[in-house]
């Protein structure tokens, strides 16, 4: 059995903030949008763990599946799941198209601007989780943290951004895009129980959402597995951890409990 602390790293992005917490290192004068947890080079790491702070919109974008990303010789295609931890003002996420369009009216709208309003734009609160399958047309709104758990992949195919100089994707983006509603239900993270997020044919990863109390020991035994602890403390395999880090387990792990605690597991399908 090996556990492993991932290493935090923070990416500055022009939606970030300034207010991300102190123990990632970041300074005041910072914009930092994102903060990944990532290993040495030569461990494997399918699945990549985001924190994400947002003051602006991110970019209107859409992700390939993997056949559709290896067919452009790229590794893998992203698909990723949003568990919403904090919410200022009237914070959205933007999900699927509020009705279904043919691809040259969507390439229209990406290059006028009217897909703002073609987004379904959800109300969102701490506590909402959604699955967001390769394919899907999304958005990240203002005022949000969240935690993101996706296949580690690089690839990302903006639609539009806002007026912002940077680089849109919209061959390879709308030959990837379901130009339609998003069909699944909203989801809210029970934070008296543990429960199963996100256990469907077709998805890259399982994920559940763990709820210990002081005293409790729980045990691990896959592959590989992340344990994303968002609150409590406690020791895995002796070594301390405590929320807001990321750990990469390798076979399996013996989990105990100083505080209570919320945590995502995280692991890859077969």
């Amino acid at each position: 059995m090996t556990c492993h602390r991932l290493a935090h790293h923070v990416v500055e992005k022009p939606w970030g903030r300034t207010d991300v917490p102190a123990r990632y290192g970041a300074t005041p004068d910072q914009h930092i949008g994102e903060v990944w947890f990532t290993g040495p080079d030569n461990m494997p790491q399918p699945l990549l763990v985001k924190y994400l702070f947002t003051s602006e919109r991110l970019s209107i974008q859409v992700h390939p599946d993997d056949r559709q990303a290896q067919a452009r010789g790229l590794a893998g295609g992203k698909s990723e799941c949003w568990h919403v931890l904090k919410t200022e003002g009237d914070a959205r996420l933007g999900i699927g198209l509020t009705h279904q369009v043919g691809t040259d009216a969507l390439r229209a709208a990406a290059l006028d601007g009217s897909i703002e309003q073609m987004i379904d734009w959800k109300p969102t609160q701490p506590g909402s989780f959604y699955y967001i399958p390769a394919g899907t047309i999304h958005a990240i709104g203002r005022g949000l943290t969240l935690v993101e758990v996706q296949q580690n992949n690089d690839v990302t195919y903006r639609l539009y951004d806002y007026g912002r100089p940077r680089e849109l994707h919209l061959d390879d983006g709308l030959s990837v895009s379901r130009a339609e509603p998003y069909a699944r239900p909203d989801h809210y993270v029970a934070e008296d129980a543990s429960s199963v997020l996100l256990d469907e044919p077709g998805a890259p990863f399982l994920l559940e959402s763990v709820i210990a109390g002081p005293g409790d020991a729980l045990h691990w035994e896959h592959p590989l597995c992340w344990f994303v602890p968002l609150r409590g403390s406690g020791l895995i395999d002796g070594q301390p951890w405590r929320a807001g880090e990321c750990w990469l387990i390798e076979d399996s792990a013996d989990l105990l409990v100083d505080a209570p605690t919320h945590a995502l597991v995280a692991r890859p399908t077969p």
